[in-house]
């Protein structure tokens, strides 16, 4: 059986390889190829562009980028074909996804989608090519059952998979130290107008050590961004391990939110991004929240700084008073998600699905 997965960011080269981890287990002559990272290549499925080539977010940066998007997706088409596809998996990236899923159900592949978009936050547009055009959806979040249910499809849900990844993580708390960690995110564009403005409240806490948490593929932008700095550090590759020892993390939303409410590290949520992207979510956006803790809880439980109220002055003023508190309430909120979220085996009851399919 060949299986192509598609995956365009960090996060999805981290559940992709699980994925492909637990399918290699359980049939052991499957042949996967991705476009992916060091994650999926390291169990080793073949890759055919890593996904450094993809940091593509925010309406302006896909417009500077159009030919080049239109590009990378003609030449996994055929790359799709090459490899005589029988299965295509698609992990989140709706805009480059939904297009591959389109050219794949025209040639009679069968196509998952696996950590399917969220319409549900804006574009339920997407709905319709969902239905035309994806054979099985696999969703990540309870409530998404339902919501795909409202337009008469039937979505999947075996539990989160952060749970596979996090699980040796969850054991017991562990003990927190003078350590304020800051998340810029995964993709240049987020790091680039982020990372600088999280950076400026470092001076204003000596006791504390500052540790940024970052990615391979960004650890050189990181380094330019910081400097000569010497009260931070950058840790590669590490986020579990930083996020258990934070008194508090300051993190550009996306996973790292919900990951540091599972490791039951309190945070700020920051998030910069164009004027024109910024200007169409306000217009388009059908939550009130951006973080996925909130999102989930259903409350304004983490604090989030978006654009303009993303300064020093709010950053210190919220970093101030989760110093200054014991945070058993949050905590207490940390662990009803839990509760809410908490799975097993989640990749292998994903793998023994697909293979059945």
């Amino acid at each position: 059986m060949n299986i192509y997965i598609v995956s365009g960011e960090e996060s999805g080269d981290l559940h992709g390889a699980n994925l492909a981890k637990e399918l290699y287990q359980i049939n052991t002559h499957v042949k996967i190829r991705a476009i992916g990272g060091d994650k999926l290549e390291k169990e080793g499925v073949e890759i055919f562009k890593n996904i450094s080539n993809f940091s593509i977010m925010g309406i302006s940066s896909v417009i500077k980028s159009i030919f080049q998007l239109y590009k990378d997706i003609n030449s996994c088409k055929d790359d799709i074909l090459r490899f005589n596809t029988q299965i295509l998996i698609l992990i989140d990236f709706p805009g480059f996804n939904l297009k591959i899923a389109r050219f794949a159900k025209q040639k009679g592949i069968k196509v998952i989608y696996y950590i399917s978009p969220k319409i549900w936050a804006w574009n339920s547009r997407r709905i319709d090519k969902i239905k035309k055009y994806v054979d099985e959806i696999i969703v990540i979040f309870p409530f998404e059952v339902e919501f795909y249910k409202n337009f008469n499809i039937d979505a999947r849900y075996f539990g989160n998979p952060l749970y596979d990844v996090l699980k040796d993580n969850l054991t017991e708390r562990e003990k927190k130290r003078n350590i304020i960690s800051i998340l810029p995110g995964s993709r240049s564009q987020e790091v680039k107008r982020n990372l600088k403005q999280m950076l400026e409240v470092t001076s204003y806490y000596p006791d504390y050590k500052f540790i940024v948490a970052t990615t391979k593929n960004m650890f050189k932008l990181c380094e330019n961004i910081i400097g000569k700095n010497k009260n931070i550090e950058i840790v590669v590759d590490q986020t579990y391990s930083v996020l258990k020892k934070s008194k508090v993390s300051i993190i550009t939303s996306g996973t790292a939110t919900l990951e540091a409410a599972l490791l039951k590290t309190p945070q700020i949520v920051c998030y910069k991004t164009d004027f024109l992207t910024f200007y169409l979510a306000k217009i388009f956006l059908n939550i009130k929240w951006i973080s996925l803790v909130n999102i989930l809880m259903k409350k304004n439980l983490v604090k989030e700084l978006i654009q303009n109220n993303m300064n020093l002055i709010n950053i210190k003023k919220e970093l101030d008073y989760l110093l200054s508190n014991n945070n058993d309430k949050l905590i207490s909120e940390y662990y009803r998600l839990d509760e809410l979220l908490k799975s097993k085996d989640v990749s292998k009851k994903i793998a023994k699905f697909i293979l059945s399919t």
